[in-house]
């Protein structure tokens, strides 16, 4: 708000709000406060009228009732029943205020609850079996609005244990592809199939389970790193969750912390570094050592020396494994199986990193606007150094 100047706009809508709020308080405690009284009130003249017309019929003053039908004790007694029936009214006024709010909070979340779900499983969904890690991409066409396509006729093929990397513009459906295998959204046209079996055939648990995702951003809980990196796999044993750490290069920044494993994060993560914060995450998805890997951007919001750091654990963790990485900085999917360049939901290029470049198309365009200059720097150095 200051870097933009926009402190009194800030101040005026909070004052906006801040006056209909205390409108709509007043509002109710007005009306809070007279329904009290209002029903105490309308509690004493029920009390009256059963004195009145009681008192009249045992004098004999009503001619509708027959004279010794009403008796003093039965006057008594409508006298209790009267105010035995005011004492639940009024204490239900004294609640009024808690039963106004527990009726807007039960309408909040029974909207919540009625809420359609959009992915569901299909009613003879079976449980998926073991992946082996093939992931086929069959003319796949994906929309988010009703003819607007983000996918247009994707076919590709990812072989058991190969990394597959996915580059393009932003906008061009690379995250879109890696919702589609673990079924987030589903497609529109075509398949996606894993080892032969289409994704919409099986249970979302029973494919999830063995599905790895690491975001660009990493969401952390209000809890201790031992508890966040075993979300991963909630019934793993504190020796699994260290093993887990150790194998991704987390263990010793973790050792370094005041409580250790035990050390209680704050909010997303906060007290830890962008680069620390990723770690954790690879170590709770290498906890659950899934069959297929994505890592969605990973590294992009790291420092380079962090990123190595990062690169090497994702070295460990891909070996075996079916991954699928989207990035934009190229550096790391130079070892990939297989690039795939997209363009406005459709690929426009594929092949590995050596035969895109060697191709000189869009792909080489890319990475040259990238990389020119760190090459240009990193070939001069040595004939700096012999100088």
């Amino acid at each position: 708000m200051q870097a933009f100047n926009r402190e009194d706009e800030s101040i005026a809508q909070f004052e906006a709000s801040n006056q209909a709020n205390r409108t709509a308080n007043v509002r109710a405690s007005l009306f809070t406060s007279a329904l009290n009284p209002v029903l105490e009130a309308l509690g004493y003249v029920s009390l009256g009228t059963v004195v009145v017309f009681g008192g009249l019929a045992l004098l004999g003053k009503l001619n509708f009732l027959p004279a010794g039908v009403v008796t003093i004790g039965m006057v008594f007694a409508f006298i209790q029943y009267t105010q035995r029936a005011n004492q639940p009214i009024q204490q239900i006024a004294l609640m009024w205020t808690n039963v106004q709010s527990a009726i807007a909070g039960s309408e909040r979340i029974f909207g919540l609850l009625d809420e359609t779900v959009d992915i569901v499983d299909a009613p003879d969904a079976k449980i998926m079996p073991a992946i082996k890690g093939q992931v086929v991409f069959d003319n796949v066409s994906a929309e988010y609005k009703e003819g607007e396509k983000v996918l247009d006729g994707v076919s590709f093929t990812a072989e058991t244990g190969q990394m597959v990397a996915i580059v393009g513009p932003t906008g061009a459906g690379k995250t879109t592809i890696i919702n589609l295998i673990p079924r987030f959204y589903d497609v529109t046209g075509g398949a996606v199939t894993i080892d032969g079996i289409d994704v919409r055939s099986v249970t979302q648990d029973s494919l999830r389970q063995q599905i790895g995702i690491v975001l660009q951003d990493t969401f952390l809980f209000s809890t201790s790193v031992l508890e966040n990196i075993r979300y991963g796999r909630p019934n793993a044993t504190d020796a699994e969750v260290i093993d887990a750490a150790k194998m991704v290069a987390a263990h010793d920044f973790i050792e370094r912390l005041p409580e250790k494993y035990d050390t209680i994060l704050g909010e997303r993560g906060s007290g830890l570094s962008q680069g620390q914060r990723q770690l954790i995450a690879i170590a709770r998805v290498a906890l659950m050592n899934p069959s297929i890997l994505i890592l969605d951007e990973a590294t992009s919001s790291v420092d380079t020396r962090t990123e190595r750091v990062i690169q090497a654990a994702f070295e460990k963790l891909l070996q075996g494994r079916t991954s699928f990485v989207i990035a934009h900085r190229l550096s790391t999917i130079r070892n990939a199986d297989q690039v795939m360049l997209l363009k406005a939901g459709q690929i426009v290029e594929r092949g590995t990193h050596k035969s895109l470049l060697e191709h000189r198309g869009a792909y080489y365009d890319l990475y040259m606007s990238q990389f020119r200059a760190q090459d240009e720097t990193a070939q001069a150095a040595p004939e700096q150094i012999g100088k």
